[in-house]
C-alpha cells in the first residue's frame, strides 16, 4: 500500500525464514510512514492488516527484518511483539 505518507509491503516465504518452523511465513516486506504521521499507531495498524492477511493465506508466523544499524527499526519490531532471533552481516563479491 502507497498513500505518499505511508508505504507497507507483506509477503509470503516459502524458503528457510530465520527462526521460523513453519512455511510459507508472511514478511514483513518493509513498512514507512513519514516522520510526520507517526507515533499515530498507524504503522502498527498497518502491520495488524499484514499479519491478518498472512493468517488468511494459511500462515501461522510472520517474520521481518532490519539493518543491523535501524535503531528506530529494531525498536518498532520489538514494540510490536516482535522477538529478535538473529543478527547477520551479509556479503557480496564480484566475479
Amino acid at each position: 500500500m502507497q498513500v505518499g505518507m505511508l508505504e507497507n509491503a507483506c509477503g509470503l516465504r516459502h524458503d528457510y525464514v530465520e527462526g521460523t518452523d513453519s512455511s510459507p511465513v508472511g514478511y514483513l516486506e518493509g513498512i514507512f510512514v513519514m516522520e510526520k504521521y507517526r507515533k499515530r499507531g498507524i504503522a502498527k495498524e498497518l502491520l495488524k492488516n499484514c499479519q491478518k492477511w498472512a493468517q488468511e493465506q494459511g500462515c501461522g508466523e510472520f517474520a521481518s527484518d532490519c539493518e543491523i544499524m535501524n535503531e528506530d527499526s529494531l525498536r518498532f519490531h520489538l514494540h510490536v511483539g516482535f522477538e529478535e532471533v538473529n543478527r547477520i552481516i551479509c556479503f557480496t563479491k564480484k566475479l
